[in-house]
């Protein structure tokens, strides 16, 4: 395996982005530190647009277009991409890991058109959140078994995935862009919970445990009204096409807001429901793990998602 060049500088040179780190003043990194390797403190340094000066500006500007499409009642979807999607994008079963997302190369080829149209729709009017930091922009190449006298190859990270969307006309800009991390700090704060309160919150996923779902909220004061709509648990991403009529037809039409966990098929889901609903409908990942007390399904605490505790101080007896 050999670096190739680190496509960072050549991203951030023309001044429209930059690498900075995601400073939020509530999170407790710390504790996800101590159990996942220590290269995970490098993703706390991500992409940020020339405009927004702090990971709190980003914060409240994602909080600001939830707010105004629930008041507009329009469509406004929110995605994630990591290594899964950029494996998917490549054309390779890497984007197979903690779930089943694609049975062939081929069933990935066959399903490239209908994301390919997801993203154009997402980027004119959504927000984009791939995994962008210093460490996964570096071009690396590998040898393919596969390919004809063992050539090397480009290993999917988020430059490969940079190329795919530029290859495809798309543009990340500071209108449709919003770090990975500040989705998961988002979906866990008290101002989202605040914001669905008394509301219709529909979950898309293949679990829901209604008792945890509620509890997650509760500890806020928050009492949403949560709904739930059963999707499978693998090849959303490449069979999105031939069940999204019945899923579609299931969703109730009196929903405020939308959650989904659908792993790579997040993409063609998020951007029809929202299409459909005329809601936000933001892929919500791991935080729906967490909401149903099922963190093992992720392996684990993610970054962005724990809140510092309050310091509380001893009381002195006379």
């Amino acid at each position: 395996m050999k670096g190739v060049r680190n496509y960072s500088q050549e991203w951030t040179e023309g001044g429209e982005f930059r690498f900075n780190r995601l400073d939020l003043p509530d999170i407790d990194n710390e504790s996800v530190f101590r159990v996942n390797a220590p290269h995970i403190t490098e993703e706390e340094t991500c992409l940020f647009h020339r405009d927004v000066r702090s990971g709190t500006d980003y914060l409240m500007g994602l909080h600001g277009y939830v707010q105004q499409a629930l008041a507009e009642k329009k469509g406004a979807p929110v995605v994630r991409f990591a290594d899964g999607e950029y494996a998917f994008y490549c054309y390779t079963l890497g984007c197979n890991g903690l779930y089943r997302q694609a049975e062939s190369v081929n069933a990935i080829r066959k399903a490239m058109p209908l994301h390919i149209e997801a993203l154009k729709r997402l980027a004119a009017g959504g927000k984009m959140a791939p995994l962008i930091f210093p460490g996964n922009t570096i071009r690396r190449r590998k040898r393919s078994l596969l390919s004809f006298m063992g050539r090397s190859v480009e290993e999917p990270s988020s430059s490969s995935f940079l190329d795919f969307l530029r290859a495809n006309g798309i543009a990340l800009t500071g209108q449709n862009y919003v770090p990975f991390y500040v989705i998961y700090a988002y979906l866990t704060s008290e101002s989202f919970a605040r914001l669905v309160d008394g509301r219709t919150l529909l979950i898309l996923n293949s679990d829901f445990n209604p008792e945890a779902c509620r509890s997650w909220f509760t500890r806020f004061s928050s009492r949403p009204r949560i709904v739930f709509t059963k999707i499978p648990a693998e090849y959303v991403a490449t069979r999105w096409e031939s069940m999204r009529d019945v899923i579609l037809e299931q969703v109730p039409v009196a929903t405020d807001l939308c959650l989904a966990g659908a792993g790579v098929g997040a993409l063609p889901l998020c951007v029809d429901v929202a299409d459909r609903l005329s809601i936000p409908v933001l892929d919500a990942g791991h935080v729906l793990n967490m909401m149903n007390a099922r963190q093992d399904k992720s392996n684990g605490v993610r970054l962005y998602t724990l809140r510092k505790q309050p310091v509380t101080h001893p009381i002195k007896r006379p």
